[in-house]
């Protein structure tokens, strides 16, 4: 039986569009800094992707920065200004940001100060969707772009990070967005490219398929494929809490991504349930991706006020709009299967 894949949170699978534009635009064969016949035409692929993004984020009045990921967008704009955040936040913002902001039990965090605060729109753990008052110095919007409503210019942030692989893009490709003309200390020298503020031959195949992912999101988002998921996701957690009278959900009460449910079940180490249902044919994790492939005992359910043993044994399912019916109602069929195991052991 084939595998399933539960783990879109950590990366997107190619959206065929981006593929089809990443496979052209390696047929560009000219540097898009250079004058001639060959750079103007790799700079218009670079222009069109700038003007996708843009268009999809709502940033029209704003500078899109090509990045090599949302971790180098962070450090580009946060670095060194001493912002505040949550310990919920990612830790791309948390290597620049304070971490002590207050987080209530749903996960929703208080902003004391907006324009010195960083806040992401969506949670990669619990999907719980923020709040954003207007004129913070930052919002993380890696999770939520493509899969909640975000428009760059009316959110009044002074800068946005994104991420191309979380919706359907290549790997190794991000940007910093912020509004035209604004200055930021750049971080990689030489060449200037990027406005001066992030030096580097663009990574024109990245870029395209970045765009064209981008393009593709918007549109699936404004045709309301992300209700569907949703639907997907209720149905797992009911079906899941029917099978373990043990098990919560974090962050129910609060308005969530679409596709994401972190599951709680004390006793059951998060990273002993990623390998069973690996080992059954499913793809899921315990939590954020970006930790060196290590697991830990859940920083954003501490947050939330958790203790130890449930921050431990936590599971995140993150569904993507391929994922049916079928396969939801074969995980937690799976999974409560392995639950009921496991308790006979510890019993």
């Amino acid at each position: 039986m084939s595998r399933i894949y539960l783990d879109h949170n950590a990366t997107a699978p190619l959206r065929p569009e981006a593929r089809l534009a990443a496979m052209a635009a390696m047929d560009a064969i000219g540097n898009p800094s250079s004058v001639h016949s060959e750079g103007r035409a790799a700079k218009s692929i670079l222009e069109k992707a700038r003007q996708q993004i843009a268009e999809a984020i709502g940033a029209m009045n704003a500078d899109i920065v090509f990045t090599s990921g949302a971790t180098e967008a962070a450090a580009l704009t946060m670095a060194g200004r001493g912002l505040r955040s949550a310990a919920i936040e990612h830790e791309a913002v948390l290597a620049w940001t304070s971490g002590d902001l207050p987080v209530d039990n749903a996960g929703r965090v208080a902003i004391e100060n907006a324009g010195e605060s960083v806040l992401q729109l969506a949670n990669s753990e619990t999907g719980v969707v923020q709040r954003l008052p207007q004129g913070l110095a930052a919002v993380d919007a890696t999770q939520g772009f493509g899969r909640v409503p975000f428009a760059f210019e009316w959110s009044g942030a002074k800068a946005a990070i994104v991420s191309a692989h979380k919706l359907g893009g290549l790997k190794g490709v991000g940007a910093l967005i912020i509004p035209q003309g604004t200055d930021v200390t750049a971080q990689m020298l030489g060449g200037g490219q990027e406005m001066g503020r992030r030096s580097g031959t663009e990574n024109i195949v990245g870029i395209a398929a970045f765009g064209a992912a981008a393009a593709a999101a918007a549109d699936d988002l404004a045709a309301g494929r992300w209700d569907e998921v949703a639907a997907l996701r209720d149905l797992l957690e009911d079906a899941i809490l029917a099978g373990s009278d043990i098990t919560s959900v974090a962050g129910k009460d609060a308005v969530r991504l679409p596709n994401t449910t972190s599951l709680i079940t004390p006793g059951w180490k998060g990273e002993t349930q990623v390998m069973a249902m690996d080992l059954a044919g499913f793809a899921i994790s315990a939590g954020s991706a970006c930790s060196s492939g290590k697991v830990r005992a859940s920083k954003v359910l501490r947050a939330m006020g958790y203790d130890a043993d449930a921050a431990a044994s936590v599971m995140r399912v993150s569904l993507g709009l391929e994922t049916t019916r079928e396969q939801v109602l074969r995980f937690a069929e799976a999974w409560i299967a392995k639950s009921a195991k496991h308790r006979q052991k510890a019993a």
